[in-house]
């Protein structure tokens, strides 16, 4: 049930009204007339993340007295009292978040309401994540006790159609790589039912256990690590939630899948969600260039004006690949307010794990 309350802080206008919540049909309109708002910013993705993750709808509705609505997507988790839990928008690795505005630039004014609120709450920890097209107005708003981090996010241009993205972006390398995959036995198949969800599965899980391997990381942990950061219930969710936007490229070689590709569209955002592939079938044949190649042609026959290709740490080799197909990396920030150095807690952990292990970062 959405609960309304008036915040003690006001503006010029007159006092603001925040309902969390937020309303369904008010979410879909605003994301609708919001033209920067990503897959990962409507409600469905919220159901996704809820239905594979103990986490629940935390989602805050703000009305100013002017008339103007701005929304912030959040998940709190569930069964743990309010100082002990996150709310987040959205946590570590389920994509950007960040607040949905109607068409025409949110005021400084009404960006410090909803940053303020947002420090008031008691949660552990607060986050929310800006995405590369985010109004410079947020990120100037942000108090300074909402530490920032800046992350690289690889977005392709598809201005113009496929035929300028594929003459004029796409690098040379990667054309040859495409005609080598299109020359080559590889077969195909484009899945907006779901029904491919198992097969690219398994392939996800044995691309997650030869990265493992490349990074001198055990089995055992590359396993866990999976279940936790992207379950296959997940994208069961995802696949059943968004439907025909959700789509599910396999290729095979010898009727084996050697390489896939997910990709999720909402309005003029393609995102490409994940990939696997089995590399000692994909890369001979150029399968992964191939789907690219054929996912980003669909995204400009839909008329998707950009293709998201997600975070990356520049110089890494998918950093290269991304980078092959035109995708420029565009800062993006998380903002967290923290009442114990949690995030800090677990870098010095993870980073002591890594060198007992002998991890290397692939």
């Amino acid at each position: 049930m959405t609960a309304v309350e008036v915040l003690g802080q006001t503006t010029a206008a007159g006092p603001v009204r925040v309902a969390s919540p937020a309303p369904r049909e008010v979410w879909r309109r605003l994301a609708r007339e919001d033209p920067a708002t990503l897959v990962t910013q409507t409600p469905a993705w919220l159901d996704a993340i809820c239905a594979a993750a103990p986490y629940e709808d935390a989602s805050r509705l703000y009305s100013f007295a002017g008339g103007r609505r701005l929304l912030v997507p959040l998940v709190r988790g569930r069964g743990l009292p309010g100082r002990l839990l996150a709310e987040e928008s959205w946590p570590s690795r389920w994509g950007i978040g960040g607040p949905l505005a109607p068409a025409g630039t949110p005021d400084a004014e009404e960006a410090l309401v909803v940053w303020r609120d947002l420090a008031r709450r008691p949660a552990l920890r607060t986050g929310l994540r800006l995405g590369p097209e985010a109004d410079p107005v947020w990120a100037s708003t942000a108090p300074p006790d909402f530490a920032a981090e800046t992350l690289t996010t690889y977005v392709l241009d598809l201005s113009g159609g496929f035929d300028t993205v594929w003459e004029r972006r796409f690098h040379g390398r990667v054309r040859r790589d495409v005609r080598r995959g299109e020359r080559s036995s590889v077969e195909v198949e484009v899945d907006r039912q779901g029904r491919l969800v198992p097969e690219f599965y398994g392939l996800y899980e044995k691309s997650m256990l030869r990265w493992a391997e490349r990074q001198h990381e055990p089995r055992a942990l590359a396993r866990l690590r999976r279940s936790r950061t992207f379950p296959r219930r997940y994208l069961e969710a995802v696949a059943d939630r968004f439907g025909t936007s959700c789509a599910v490229y396999l290729a095979r070689v010898g009727g084996e899948p050697a390489a896939g590709a997910v990709v999720v569209s909402y309005g003029r955002h393609a995102k490409y969600w994940r990939g696997a592939m089995d590399r000692e079938l994909a890369h001979p044949v150029r399968a992964n260039f191939l789907l690219q190649r054929l996912a980003i042609e669909d995204a400009c026959a839909e008329g998707r004006t950009a293709y998201v290709m997600g975070d990356s740490r520049p110089g890494s080799s998918l950093a290269h690949f991304k980078e092959g197909f035109g995708a420029e990396g565009l800062p993006s920030l998380r903002h967290r307010r923290e009442r114990l150095p949690l995030t800090e807690a677990d870098r010095l952990l993870r980073t002591a794990a890594k060198r007992l292990l002998r991890f290397r970062d692939a």
